[in-house]
């Protein structure tokens, strides 16, 4: 599949694949000026992978590199191509606290653990750690805190038409509801949401539907 040019900022592009019969979306964050890159959730395709690090390479005025790939989250199907793309490149990874021992024993990598509030970036491109706990115990989302309109990828904790699986477990979807409220639409009026399997949406789009979420436990 070719790599989308879903963003053209001043300072980096946002591309992005799909990989999978599960639809897994994998993003690519590259820095104009210094070519360094940010790769969000390795699921799958390896080969496809650097099929879109090539493409994000022609946007960058230096020769690009991967130096980092952060992991929304630890479920097997966004963790696939892992463990390979960083042996090939030598990029570094990053994942939630409590998700990373999980990813450590899957797929024998040691990753940088990530908090809420953390910043994680390159040369060029900063991000700031949101955690939403509940699909996961670790799960994040990723923003751009610092550009117009925002952007969010939230792996999966927020699609469009409602927040990720959590099985039915009302301890769990209360975690993540409220985190997705008070950790996204309370603080941003609105932003570019960006998932882990599909499109995107928008908080703006989404956020009339929150009371409904709640009512239906889902």
């Amino acid at each position: 599949m070719a790599a989308e040019l879903l963003h053209d900022r001043d300072t980096f592009t946002v591309r992005r694949t799909h990989v999978s019969d599960m639809d897994n979306a994998v993003y690519l964050i590259t820095a104009k000026a210094s070519g360094e890159q940010i790769l969000i959730d390795a699921a799958d395709d390896v080969e496809e992978l650097e099929s879109l690090l090539r493409a994000g390479a022609e946007d960058a005025e230096q020769p690009a590199s991967l130096r980092l790939i952060v992991t929304t989250h630890a479920h097997w199907d966004h963790t696939r191509a892992t463990s390979d793309l960083a042996e090939r490149t030598g990029a570094d990874v990053a994942i939630g606290d409590a998700d990373a021992e999980q990813l450590a024993e899957e797929r024998g990598v040691t990753a940088q653990r990530l908090s809420h509030g953390d910043r994680v970036g390159v040369e060029g491109v900063a991000l700031e750690v949101i955690a939403l706990r509940g699909h996961t115990p670790g799960s994040i989302a990723l923003a751009t805190p610092d550009e117009s309109p925002v952007l969010l990828f939230t792996g999966d904790s927020l699609f469009p038409g409602g927040i990720g699986n959590t099985w039915k477990d009302p301890a769990r979807f209360a975690q993540l509801l409220g985190d997705v409220r008070t950790r996204l639409f309370d603080r941003f009026d609105d932003a570019i949401v960006y998932p882990g399997h599909g499109d995107g949406t928008t908080l703006a789009a989404e956020r009339p539907a929150l009371p409904d979420w709640e009512q239906r436990g889902w």
